[in-house]
This record gives structure tokens, sequence and C-alpha cells, in this order.
């Protein structure tokens, strides 16, 4: 099966410490997954470890039809598909494309408590196109990109000079286009 980009995406809960594995699973099964993973060291006895850990632990994403998920329920270490009044519920693309690019281009990248406010576009650097919020962390500013059906948020650092407000035009901006057209 090819990953197709027409399918939705949806929230898969899994059993805490199986996110990688069950990642693998599903896409050995063919599903498109993106789990997103911070690196961090950790010291165990005398000699320290880097670790590629799950930035929304418990919780990993898959493209699927809704109305096919038997294939997906059944992967070892899933729970089940984060449904709201017991139907799976979509993520927007604009919410997992964000935070891919963050996961993929972030400075000093780090999980974050869910935060809402007046959203920002970034308008240069690698993070170009990706919305988010604007928090000020021991004197230095990170985008916070969220996932607003879980509740979680991750960070990276930005510079305020790369940001305009979303709803702002690009003229703003010097004049250059995004390229991405309506969001």
């Amino acid at each position: 099966m090819s990953f197709t980009t027409d399918l939705p995406w949806f929230a898969l809960q899994v059993k805490p410490r199986f996110e990688k594995n069950s990642a693998f699973l599903l896409s050995e099964k063919g599903f498109d997954v993106f789990l997103p993973l911070s690196r961090c060291r950790r010291q165990w006895r005398h000699k320290a470890v880097t670790l590629d850990l799950p930035l929304f632990p418990g919780y990993l994403f898959c493209r699927f039809n809704p109305n096919k998920r038997l294939p997906v329920l059944t992967t070892t270490g899933v729970i089940g598909v984060v449904s709201v009044s017991r139907v799976p519920a979509r993520i927007p693309d604009e919410e997992i494309e964000n935070v891919r690019r963050v996961v993929e281009h972030g400075r000093s990248l780090e999980a974050m408590p869910y935060v809402s406010g007046q959203a920002i576009r970034v308008l240069d650097g690698p993070l170009r196109g990706v919305e988010g919020v604007v928090v000020n962390v021991k004197k230095k500013n990170r985008i916070v990109v969220s996932i607003n059906l879980l509740q979680r948020s991750v960070s990276a650092e930005i510079e305020l000079w790369q940001t305009a407000p979303a709803g702002a035009g690009v003229a703003a901006a010097g004049g250059s286009s995004l390229g991405d057209g309506a969001v």
C-alpha cells in the first residue's frame, strides 16, 4: 500500500513506551505514520546516553480510512483512536505539518504545556510558513505549535524579526511570497 495524502490524520493512543514499536508496525502494514521525536541526553550510572523520545508520550499520528480502522486497532501497542463522542476525531493537515516542520528544523526543541494566544506566522528561515504562538522562556522567544485535539504543544527557538501576525499580509514582510496558498 502506498502512502496517500487524501486520507485524514488521526491521533492514536498507544501503550506507554510502545510509541516507536507501534509506529514501526503500522508503517510495515503500509500506513502513513508520524511520530514526533526529540533528542535528549540522559545520565545512567557513569555514562551519558542520547535518546530519541516521543514529544507526545502515549500518542502517535496515522493516516487511515476511519471506516476501515480494524488493522490499525489490532496493531500491537495501539489502545485506540482519539475520538469525540465515539467518532474518530480528525487532525487538520496544517497542525501535523506545523509540528513536522518544527521537529525537522527547530532549534532546541521541547514539549510545552498547551498554550493559546495571538497566532503568528513565520515569514523567514527554515520554519517559513509555520503558524503558532510566540512565548518568552528564559529571555528567548519560542514558537509554540499545538495539536489542539490533544491539547499538547511543542516549541522551538525563533527570532521575532522572522514573524508577523497570522492574519497580516505578506507585504509587511518585504513583499516575499509564502507560496503555500490560503490556509
